[in-house]
């Protein structure tokens, strides 16, 4: 009696995977009938334009505060001391939250050169911004360092091809007018320690568009804690050079500059994440008008008529481009 056989099919080449690595083969599809295991649901990312807004404007108020903080403290200690201790103490207390909730995983990334480049840029940015405290007056330094929200929005149109309109733009340059009504800078402000200001203006302004950039696959975590850790281990090659024993009492300034540093960055990494770069970088200006009232509460240093002009110019402009962008329809949702 003949049996009855199927013939094998030919082997075709593989050409290509027909479904992309986020939908995997179910059972049937498999090829021995065992399905993979399941991949997890990419997480998405919900812009929200106001929520961004506040969260810079807080850690806009923190950053001030660790800023005059730092100016201080090198005062007496080494410039990379108080450097390592602004990006250690908050590396260790991030990874005392973040770690028993994600574990390792958090450092899971496919743009470690992205996460090293950004960290090597910011140690330098920091670095420049230090020195540029430890050679001029804190007023000066900050009145050019908030050309930053310039250079990141140049910097985001090149890289990132975001949109900016006419709103935009004209929010960035009235605040940023605003800042030089305040400051009435002069040739005093022109110095050596002003380009060090400038370096670090650039430096950091194009760092928020590259942060901006990563958080299409990048959570606010991992950005965080790989700044934190590259950052400290860089500026912990500064302290053969230079370290001074604390006292007690110093010793908890430089752990509180660390732990407001570390809130204020974590902070600025979520408003950045949330928005885009041109539409949260002319509320750092508001970090002008943080500095007017400490300065009124703490020193008693009365507001001079071009500073409240100034603030009211910047604040005018922080506002009017939140009431543009609320006009807005919602985001879409941006996988990541």
């Amino acid at each position: 009696m003949r049996t009855n056989r199927l013939r094998p099919l030919p082997s075709l080449p593989l050409l290509a995977a027909p479904f992309p690595p986020e939908f995997p083969l179910s059972v049937d599809q498999s090829a021995n009938g065992t399905a993979p295991p399941p991949v997890p649901a990419r997480p998405v990312r919900q812009e929200n334009v106001t929520l961004a807004i506040g969260l810079m404007l807080v850690s806009t108020f923190v950053f001030t505060c660790t800023s005059a903080l730092s100016k201080w403290l090198i005062e007496t200690y080494p410039i990379g001391e108080v450097l390592f201790s602004r990006v250690f103490v908050p590396l260790i207390g991030l990874a005392i939250i973040i770690l028993p909730r994600k574990g390792l995983a958090v450092f899971h990334t496919n743009r470690f050169k992205g996460h090293l480049l950004r960290g090597v840029s910011q140690s330098t940015s920091q670095t420049f911004l230090m020195i540029a405290f430890s050679l001029m007056p804190l007023a000066s330094a900050v009145a050019i360092n908030f050309s930053a929200p310039i250079f990141a929005t140049l910097a985001s149109m090149y890289f990132l091809r975001e949109t900016v309109g006419i709103a935009r733009w004209s929010a960035i340059l009235v605040g940023f007018f605003g800042v030089l009504v305040v400051t009435s800078p002069g040739t005093d402000t022109f110095t050596i320690g002003a380009f060090f200001a400038l370096a670090n203006a650039i430096l950091y302004g194009t760092v928020t568009a590259g942060v901006r950039g990563m958080t299409s696959t990048e959570s606010t975590d991992t950005l965080t804690m790989y700044q934190m850790l590259l950052m400290s281990a860089a500026f912990s090659l500064m302290l053969p050079f230079g370290f001074v024993m604390p006292g007690w009492a110093d010793a908890g300034w430089l752990i509180l500059n660390g732990v407001g540093n570390g809130l204020a960055q974590y902070m600025w990494t979520r408003a950045i994440h949330l928005a885009p770069t041109s539409v949260v970088s002319p509320f750092q200006y508001f970090s002008l008008i943080w500095a007017m009232l400490l300065g009124f509460a703490i020193w008693g240093d009365m507001p001079t008529v071009s500073l409240i002009i100034g603030s009211a110019v910047v604040a005018g402009s922080g506002l009017f481009l939140l009431w543009w962008e609320a006009r807005k329809p919602p985001p879409p949702v941006i996988a990541q």
